[in-house]
């Protein structure tokens, strides 16, 4: 194997997540390539302008099985992607064509393949390297991003491509390695509650357990015993002792959803046990003490809530330690064809179906704005499932649901959940009773329905074939005006 020395190189070091800065040294030395790429603890690997390795360090062969003898001197994309021409033929963003192209670093999302032919969601930072004559290299660090999360159901799970996805995948990361408070940014639909699972399962507490608080629900008393639970004979009615959330949720994560909503009361209660971890049962004599992680999410601007006096400055200086802004979903629609292929499956598996895409449908799916993010999209797909009738979807029909979608279709609107195994067979028409032209909201009426009849009115079982909690499907009932 050729000995590959440079005389001069510069490494840059990525000091920030928004905007990509870099912080740029050149050290001017005698180096063996070899020496270089095994100084980087994550995998490194370094090509030269026709696409050949040089070099690899240890922990890409640990990582991708591909030892430094199978690797140097094959093509790049023959080693990762197994192909016989450059990634960028096939239309994937390619860190190396913008190196040589201009001589800077960048940052891309890639997908990148082990030895096996396992495909991996990857960031590739890459690094122009300069040799003696002033021959350029490219040094590439690869980091895998990790999109899925084995604790969550099946069909959960973060997915895109876009650089604005992969900054926010790098923050919540950044999130998950610390146990600072969290405020998660962002308009309905974008996916927070799931952003804070990722950094939940991510994090050192990922052996804990996470709770889910909705702040919309709660009144003044329910908010109190909720929370902190309530002692025997608390009150009339209250039978035996109660464990609140925060007792339930000791050594994990607390998700505060749309905290903006907490009214004045119930914020001065949640400052209190965020300032010293300590808390006291309804009706309780003897002070609890808890150890818990707070996220909390809003689609306001709570800092206007703020100024307005409608939200406390010392509760919003406790919770948003780490602001992390997630991204519409129309500031990255690059990634709607790889959403609606995630979404498409969760719905599929629902309804034992096997729903396609038609080339044309991602196109129109692109031209879309989404006012309601991915939840949007997810019902836009639902409801192009249940009128397809021979299981293909093409532009035709994207475009039939969105020009008859309900005005309510926007940032607050309530989403339909997957549906349930219970639900409608394989390239079934609309339920019974549905006309053509149904709404959304007939759709999800007619379906808690059906399982509410099915289940004689067990909304606890209806519930749990939805895949939802008790209380989101009250929620549902009475918005849909069936209770």
């Amino acid at each position: 194997m050729t000995q590959h020395v440079i005389t001069t190189y510069e490494c840059f070091l990525i000091t920030s997540f928004d905007g990509v800065q870099m912080d740029k040294k050149v050290v001017k030395t005698s180096i063996d390539l070899t020496s270089l790429v095994n100084s980087h603890e994550k995998p490194f690997v370094v090509i030269d302008k026709d696409y050949r390795i040089l070099a690899v360090n240890k922990a890409y062969e640990h990582e991708y099985g591909a030892s430094s003898e199978d690797a140097v001197g094959k093509m790049c994309y023959q080693v990762s992607h197994g192909n016989d021409h450059p990634c960028s033929d096939e239309g994937e963003e390619c860190p190396h064509d913008k190196v040589f192209g201009n001589g800077e670093a960048t940052v891309c999302a890639h997908v990148h393949c082990d030895s096996e032919q396992h495909m991996h969601h990857v960031k590739v930072s890459a690094f122009p390297l300069k040799g003696s004559s002033d021959e350029l290299f490219l040094g590439e660090c690869i980091e895998k991003i990790s999109l899925t999360d084995t604790h969550l159901p099946r069909g959960e799970r973060m997915v895109g491509e876009s650089s604005e996805f992969l900054a926010c995948v790098n923050q919540l990361n950044v999130a998950a390695s610390s146990d600072a408070p969290v405020l998660l940014l962002g308009e309905t639909g974008t996916g927070k509650e799931l952003a804070a699972k990722f950094i939940h399962q991510h994090s050192s507490r990922s052996g804990g357990p996470f709770q889910i608080i909705d702040s919309t629900v709660f009144t003044d008393s329910l908010f109190e015993s909720e929370m902190f639970g309530h002692a025997s004979g608390a009150y009339t009615g209250s039978v035996g002792e109660k464990q609140g959330l925060f007792e339930l949720a000791d050594g994990g994560t607390i998700f505060l959803d749309e905290v903006g909503d907490l009214p004045a009361s119930q914020q001065a209660k949640l400052l209190r046990v965020l300032e010293n971890g300590e808390y006291r049962r309804v009706g309780g004599k003897k002070s609890r003490k808890t150890n818990v992680r707070i996220i909390c999410a809003t689609n306001r601007h709570l800092w206007e809530s703020v100024i307005a006096g409608s939200f406390r400055e010392d509760l919003y200086y406790r919770i948003a330690c780490l602001n992390i802004r997630l991204p519409s979903l129309r500031d990255r629609i690059d990634d709607v064809p790889v959403l609606a292929n995630n979404l498409l499956e969760g719905i599929n598996r629902s309804m034992h179906s096997s729903y396609h895409l038609m080339p044309d449908a991602y196109e129109k799916l692109q031209t879309y704005n989404y006012p309601g993010n991915v939840r949007e999209l997810r019902n836009i797909l639902f409801i192009a499932a249940t009128r397809s009738h021979n299981s293909s979807m093409d532009a035709a029909l994207i475009t039939k649901v969105i020009n008859n979608l309900p005005h309510c279709m926007h940032p607050d609107v309530t989403s339909i959940d997957e549906m349930s195994h219970t639900s409608m067979a394989t390239s079934q028409p609309p339920p019974a009773g549905i006309a053509e032209k149904a709404t959304l909201k007939d759709l999800e009426a007619q379906h808690i329905k059906e399982l509410l009849g099915q289940f004689h009115g067990n909304r606890k079982k209806a519930a749990n074939a939805l895949g939802i909690s008790e209380r989101t499907i009250y929620r549902k009932l009475k918005s849909l005006g069936l209770c």
